[in-house]
């Protein structure tokens, strides 16, 4: 009889199914659930249109079929290969400079040691995330104008001339990454802060008393601390690696850079939307996906050949 009764008090739900033990964490996941089935996988299925002359007068069960012609298309593009340089240079850029960027702030951050100071630094590191990119370019353009700008009044005024960097097509890769860099990097490293914490403290007290100073500690202590971390988010980055931006890149664009500037991105942008080439834009899409499929999948095997855990 006592054995019954602890069994009951161990288990207050009884003999009801363990689906139903678990139904509030179940409800908990629900909206994220839902979100990635209606906005990510449902849509796959307008996948099917890149094999079709999609007409959406008509939609996709009645669309004419073509088969591998929209693919063939693409490959045999005049402007393929000035396209897919000009977003690998994008793209390399991101992961290169870019990615390091919030691992570096954050291990900043984490070394100051007044918490005031560090709390208003974050404050500013993390504003120029909620700033659109028309206000960003628009800034730029203001601040660089060579008739009122305010940088290229203090250049002149210091005898060294002008800067046009909407008018030189070589300092467009160079501005696109300072701004990336500007708007992103805040945000990016509130991941890596968080991960740190969970950093075993008297970790640094032991190379403390070691002798090791704060740049080995970093190294040792603080860097394999979220290793795990910085490889999960530069494989789930390479996810998107050809996902450069349609807006910043179109708002950056001109007639003077467009050669350097030219993107996947906006090319989807004049054939699907301003030419309703539907099916034609939907390829680059998919062509997209597939190549950050392809990246991720080797870069996870690359991982978790050397140690690492992965993604998968």
């Amino acid at each position: 009889m006592r054995k019954a009764n602890v069994i009951a008090t161990a288990r207050p739900f009884g003999n009801k199914p363990k689906y139903f033990v678990h139904l509030p964490f179940y409800l908990m996941i629900l909206p994220g659930l839902l979100y990635f089935v209606i906005f990510k996988y449902v849509p796959m299925f307008g996948l099917m249109i890149s094999f079709q002359n999609y007409d959406p007068f008509v939609g996709f069960l009645k669309s004419s079929w073509v088969g591998l012609d929209n693919f063939k298309r693409l490959f045999m593009e005049q402007d393929f290969t000035l396209l897919l340089k000009n977003t690998f240079q994008f793209a390399g850029l991101d992961i290169l400079f870019f990615f390091p960027a919030p691992i570096l702030l954050a291990i900043l951050l984490n070394e100051v040691r007044l918490k005031s100071f560090r709390n208003v630094v974050q404050t500013i590191m993390y504003a120029p995330h909620f700033v659109s990119w028309v206000v960003i370019v628009s800034l730029t353009m203001t601040l660089f104008s060579t008739q009122t700008g305010m940088v290229n009044q203090w250049l002149e005024a210091a005898g060294l001339g002008t800067i046009e960097p909407f008018a030189k097509s070589g300092w467009l890769k160079p501005m696109w990454l300072v701004q990336n860099v500007w708007q992103g990097m805040g945000w990016g490293s509130i991941l890596y802060l968080a991960s740190m914490t969970s950093i075993d403290t008297s970790l640094y007290e032991a190379a403390k008393v070691d002798g090791a100073g704060r740049l080995r500690q970093i190294w040792h202590i603080t860097l394999p601390g979220i290793r795990y971390v910085i490889v999960v988010m530069f494989i789930l980055r390479l996810g998107n690696f050809m996902e450069i931006g349609f807006e910043h890149i179109f708002l950056l664009q001109n007639p003077l850079n467009f050669h350097v500037s030219d993107v996947f991105d906006t090319f989807v942008y004049r054939t699907g939307i301003l030419q309703r080439d539907y099916s034609y834009s939907a390829v680059v899409g998919m062509f997209k996906s597939v190549v950050g499929l392809v990246l991720v999948m080797g870069a996870n095997r690359l991982a978790r050949k050397l140690g690492e855990e992965g993604v998968y």
